[in-house]
């Protein structure tokens, strides 16, 4: 440990400095020896026990610390720009873990630059770090290292994720406005019959004649909601959600949801856009990079983040594995529209099929540019419409009483 002292010497001087020992009692005992009045001696730091206490909650937490695309995009522009620039993969590795911020990606790398400090090949040490590497990224610096082409890889991957990022962000704005809306709401109307509305109940009570239909509905809405009939009703909706989760980690559960959601009204069609764009782009990324034909089929299966599309895409696999075209399936398949199928058709009888695959991955980034406005624009006023109805419901709820009186009155 650390200590701060203050000591007298021989000749009267105060002095005062720190020093490290395994407690006080011993560091005192070493300054006494040494001809020193002991005046003070504080604590000053941590212990050992106590910094690999904190080493280990640093670690714990930089386990569960997110990797995010944006990182992973940092990662691969420097790993592409050091290689190109002829740095040796050892060198490239050491630099970009010292400089890495992201704590967990930090451990990841430093184990995968173990790996092939060992004498295994980059795409082997990759593999071994599953759980942020997926088969998209591990085919493509497989192809890259066998091809001698590592650098126009990582340019390409980085580009990938870059515009994987960008679709994300686009469809995750979609999301969360009406979300956030639709919670304020729900929170708004909650707060109104618990809290505001039993204050008129009182109020009503003393009347004396008899309440509209409406006004005691409300009343009976919110006696439910400030009893214990509330809790049950959370606690089944908890666990309807827990079994519903369990039944989507089920091959058939997922292929259900995911069927549901792409026939959803406003949001099925964008996310079939955002299926093809992911589709188209990640094909043509693959191809381009030299993976087989086969192969890239098989990984843009795994990587298609919906069980319906990965099922429509492991149709097409079939039927290329056994000699067939790729336009001739997609064109069997309600996913893909005539004007992918006819691109990719192109593409096959001209020898450019990557290059048919990257121009409609990147129209259909604009459609879903134009698809999260025309949402945005059409739930706005929706929201603000559904937000006033439900605050003015539960105000003529309260004020329905008080036009009753008036008239009986009059």
């Amino acid at each position: 440990m650390e200590f701060l002292y203050k000591v007298k010497d021989m000749s009267g001087q105060v002095r005062e400095s720190t020093a490290r020992a395994d407690s006080a009692q011993l560091l005192r005992a070493r300054l006494s020896s040494r001809g020193y009045e002991v005046l003070e001696i504080k604590e000053q730091g941590f212990s050992l026990m106590q910094f690999q206490i904190f080493a280990q909650a640093d670690a714990l937490l930089a386990r569960f610390e997110p990797i995010s695309l944006k990182d992973m995009v940092v990662f691969s522009r420097q790993f592409a720009a050091m290689i190109s620039a002829g740095v040796p993969l050892l060198r490239t590795l050491t630099i970009i873990v010292e400089q890495c911020k992201n704590r967990k990606l930090k451990g990841v790398l430093d184990e995968v630059r173990k790996s092939v400090e060992s004498g295994v090949s980059l795409s082997d040490a990759l593999a071994r770090q599953s759980g942020v590497f997926d088969k998209l990224y591990i085919s493509m610096v497989r192809a890259g290292e066998a091809g001698g082409f590592l650098s126009e890889v990582l340019k390409r991957l980085a580009d990938f994720l870059e515009a994987r990022q960008k679709l994300n962000t686009k469809v995750r704005s979609a999301m969360v406005y009406p979300s956030v809306v639709l919670a304020i709401a729900i929170l708004v109307f909650w707060a109104m019959l618990t809290f505001i509305l039993p204050i008129f109940e009182g109020l009503f009570r003393n009347i004396g004649s008899e309440l509209p239909a409406y006004t005691r509905f409300l009343m009976s809405l919110s006696e439910y909601m400030r009893s214990i009939w509330m809790v049950i009703f959370v606690v089944c909706v908890l666990i309807s959600l827990f079994f519903l989760r369990r039944y989507y980690r089920t091959e058939v559960g997922r292929e259900h949801i995911d069927g549901l959601f792409l026939a959803l009204p406003l949001f099925g069609d964008l996310s079939k856009k955002v299926a093809i764009a992911r589709f188209c782009r990640t094909f043509g990324t693959l191809i381009k990079a030299g993976v087989p034909m086969l192969s890239a089929l098989d990984v843009v299966k795994d990587t298609a983040g919906n069980a319906s599309i990965a099922r429509s895409v492991e149709r097409i696999y079939n039927e290329v594995r056994q000699g067939g075209s790729i336009s001739k399936p997609m064109s069997r398949l309600p996913l893909f529209p005539t004007m992918v199928t006819q691109m990719v058709a192109v593409g096959e009888e001209t020898g450019n099929l990557d290059d048919m695959l990257t121009k409609v991955a990147e129209f259909y980034d604009m459609e879903v540019d134009n698809s999260v406005e025309a949402l945005t624009s059409l739930l706005e006023p929706i929201m603000v419409v559904g937000i006033g109805g439900i605050v003015g419901s539960v105000v003529v709820g309260m004020y329905l009483p008080i036009f009753t009186v008036i008239e009986q009155l009059r």
